[in-house]
């Protein structure tokens, strides 16, 4: 059984911080890239982040302007997100996935957490 168990979601005043966590089973962790992605109400679902699953390299959307970590810990098949100085804007379902290679690419994804939901607002 796949699964991918989103956790730190929450409600967060403007400039603060949270740190998203995705506990990964079922697969084999270490063969897969990792993705961050969000969905917003009204909007479809986009790219934040990935992480491969080999030479470390990170990838992250532009419109985050460098307030986003990616990090992985293939020991204990966790992907985290430490999210810094949100926006209002970056209120949505974060949802983590798994891929072969790094795809900003829904369609691309092999498997899908449930995703966990991040309101920034005062």
């Amino acid at each position: 059984e796949v699964q991918l168990q989103a956790s730190g979601g929450g409600r967060v005043q403007p400039g603060g911080s949270l740190r998203l966590s995705c506990a990964a089973s079922g697969f084999t962790f270490e063969d897969y890239a990792m993705s961050w992605f969000r969905q917003a109400p009204g909007k479809g679902r986009e790219a934040v982040s990935c992480i491969q699953m080999s030479d470390g390299s990170t990838t992250y959307a532009d419109s985050l302007q460098g307030r986003f970590t990616i990090s992985r810990d293939n020991a204990k098949n966790t992907v985290d997100l430490q999210m810094r100085s949100l926006k209002s804007e970056d209120t949505a379902v974060y949802y983590c996935a798994a891929a072969y290679q790094c795809s900003d690419h829904t369609d691309y994804q092999s498997y899908w957490g449930q995703g966990t939901q991040v309101t920034v607002s005062s």
